[in-house]
């Protein structure tokens, strides 16, 4: 699948003009000058404000903020967020956080900003292989973990299980392999969360929207479900949508046979297939299509790393 025909990983974001005004006054006074320019971000799926500013003096600033509504879960996750980008080291790829604060429901974080750009979709070799090394450098420089971090089994607990919920509801359209060996993948995902345990910061969300090159440099962003896990995991769980949007398939970028690298792939894939047969979720109108298209990605690797017919 290229990108061309793969889902965009975005959704709606909120325009700088109509974030409330009590964060736009609150975000000027921190930045010590009215905002003479905003330029919205459109990557992400998060239904909230994410705004390259200038100031009249000259300064820079990338901010995200989110309210309460359309979706009640997006504040927490950015409490979250705010939380673990302020005590990432200097050693993580990622921008600094400058400020945050939370003002008549809104949650908004204030970073520093980085001139980057997006990787090229589809995928370009040089750019992919530049991120796959960069990855490795952030596994090495974030073991053990200098962050006060859930573990990943906590963080993904409810969602990779994928299989097993599957066990119990309508399968109606569910792949003919996948339906043939639900059994088996749910006996297989149920031993995730022990063969992923590590004691690396692992970031858990990476995607081509999550990630700025500049200059030959990486700066990995949006960090709210960072754990501890495997060094392996920002891996396994970015290469469904690297081959759904142009790159090489899976099993080339990473052909570890480790049956624990299996397990995990077996949850991700599991959450892939069953989320995408859920309602758009609100203010989220995109996702579920971009689920759907990781999951076929996931699902073919699965099938190859099992081996089963």
């Amino acid at each position: 699948m290229t990108q061309e025909s793969s889902p965009p990983a975005g959704g709606v974001r909120v325009p700088w003009q109509e974030v409330h005004p009590a964060v736009r006054e609150r975000v000027a006074e921190f930045l010590g000058s009215a905002v003479t320019e905003a330029v919205t971000q459109t990557g992400g799926f998060s239904p909230a404000a994410a705004v390259r500013l200038r100031t009249a003096d000259g300064r820079r600033a990338f901010v995200k903020s989110v309210g309460p509504e359309p979706n009640p879960e997006s504040a927490p996750i950015y409490r979250s967020e705010a939380k673990i980008a302020a005590a990432l080291p200097a050693s993580a790829p990622a921008p600094r956080l400058l400020t945050s604060f939370e003002v008549e429901g809104w949650v908004t974080l204030v970073f520093e900003d980085v001139e980057g750009d997006h990787p090229e979709l589809p995928w370009r070799r040089e750019q992919l292989d530049l991120v796959m090394r960069a990855l490795d450098r952030m596994a090495a420089a974030l073991t053990p973990s200098p962050v006060d971090a859930p573990t990943i089994g906590e963080t993904f607990d409810g969602a990779f299980r994928g299989w097993r919920n599957l066990l119990g509801e309508d399968t109606a359209g569910l792949d003919p392999w996948a339906l043939r060996h639900l059994g088996e993948l749910a006996e297989l995902e149920s031993g995730w969360a022990k063969a992923a345990a590590g004691d690396t910061l692992v970031h858990a969300d990476l995607r081509a929207d999550n990630l700025l090159l500049r200059d030959g440099h990486v700066y990995v962003v949006d960090w709210p479900w960072a754990s501890l896990g495997a060094a392996w995991f920002d891996r396994v769980a970015m290469l469904p949508s690297v081959r759904m949007q142009g790159g090489p398939p899976p099993h080339e970028l990473l052909p570890d046979p480790d049956p624990a690298i299996t397990a995990v792939v077996a949850a991700v894939t599991g959450y892939l297939v069953r989320q995408a047969r859920q309602p758009d979720p609100p203010g989220l109108p995109t996702l579920r299509a971009f689920q759907r298209a990781q999951g076929v990605v996931a699902l073919e690797w699965l099938r190859q790393r099992t081996g089963w017919a």
